[in-house]
């Protein structure tokens, strides 16, 4: 009787869809059984942090993750937050070398917005899921280390005020998070030997703590005539490099671009078996990468790596 009623109120199931969505995850297959296991960084920042659907795909997906057997960590910027609240209370910020001139009063806004602010933000998008994201800053438990660094301008060294390069990462709290089934979520701020507190590029930050990297950002990927093409019909994405070649063309790109790339090439360099620059404006960016064959972004291999199956996942 039930059964009866089903059919005539529902009517028959859609096989064509359930069979579609059945390939979906057997194409996932190969790729969980690769990545069960694994600590995956992920830097969350730019503009897919101010679009509230981009943001629930974002938490979706790391929750996803964390359900799939993976074991994420997010690091995350606020350069557009932070400008926000500079702009409010009429303190003018400047670039240079695509990162953010960093005076001790812009710093003081720097971490309310990112520790007191983002932070709590992407805690609690993620926490809507299940109770697995803890909040922490690159200052707790001396997690990142930092020197104030320089950077270098036509030629010439610019201090950029209080804007840190790291030294040391303490993962001690972050392995204890994961292995307590968490997901941490890390602002990029770190501390200096004398007790100073640095403004650090997330994108750097997530470099020096990988395992494995993905980097979501506001492009598709790095363009094979950057910036030329960039965002047009006739740009082609680069699917796949080696170290060696992005160094030979980090000098050509642009300032917005140059620390995330080198933040790829820290990260390969440094023991990472591969990272991967996406595009945040694209809703479940992350899952689309890591589980289906086609691949969406860049990945920046090491040098001399074997070839990877499949696509860029």
């Amino acid at each position: 009787m039930t059964e009866t009623l089903r059919e005539v109120t529902c009517g028959p199931p859609d096989r064509t869809a359930a069979l579609a969505k059945a390939a979906v995850l057997i194409e996932a297959l190969p790729w969980l059984d690769r990545f069960h296991g694994q600590t995956v960084v992920i830097k969350f920042g730019g503009h897919a942090m101010a679009d509230e659907a981009l943001r629930l795909a974002f938490a979706q997906d790391v929750v996803f993750l964390r359900y799939a057997g993976l074991r994420p960590v997010v690091v995350h910027g606020g350069g557009p937050q932070i400008s926000a609240q500079l702009d409010r209370l009429g303190i003018g910020t400047s670039f240079a070398g695509g990162l953010r001139v960093t005076t001790r009063e812009t710093m003081d806004v720097v971490r309310m917005v990112l520790t007191g602010q983002v932070n709590r933000d992407v805690v609690g998008l993620i926490n809507r899921h299940g109770p697995f994201a803890v909040g922490m800053s690159g200052e707790d438990a001396n997690l990142l280390t930092a020197t104030r660094r320089h950077v270098i301008v036509d030629g010439e060294p610019v201090d950029i005020g209080m804007v840190g390069k790291i030294d040391a990462v303490n993962p001690g709290a972050v392995h204890a998070l994961l292995d307590d089934g968490r997901v941490p979520v890390i602002s990029s701020v770190a501390r200096g030997d004398g007790g100073e507190v640095y403004n650090v590029n997330a994108d750097t930050a997530a470099a020096a703590i990988a395992v494995a990297l993905v980097v979501l950002t506001d492009v598709e990927g790095l363009y094979a005539d950057w910036p030329g093409s960039a965002g047009t019909a006739a740009g082609e994405v680069i699917s796949q490099l080696t170290a060696a070649s992005l160094e030979e063309m980090l000098p050509d790109l642009s300032e917005g671009m140059i620390p995330k790339m080198e933040a790829c090439l820290q990260a390969v360099r440094g023991g990472v078996p591969r990272a991967h620059v996406l595009d945040g404006r694209l809703p479940h960016a992350i899952l689309l990468e890591i589980f289906t064959d086609s691949g969406i972004g860049t990945m920046v291999l090491p040098d001399a790596a074997p070839e990877p199956t499949g696509a860029t996942g």
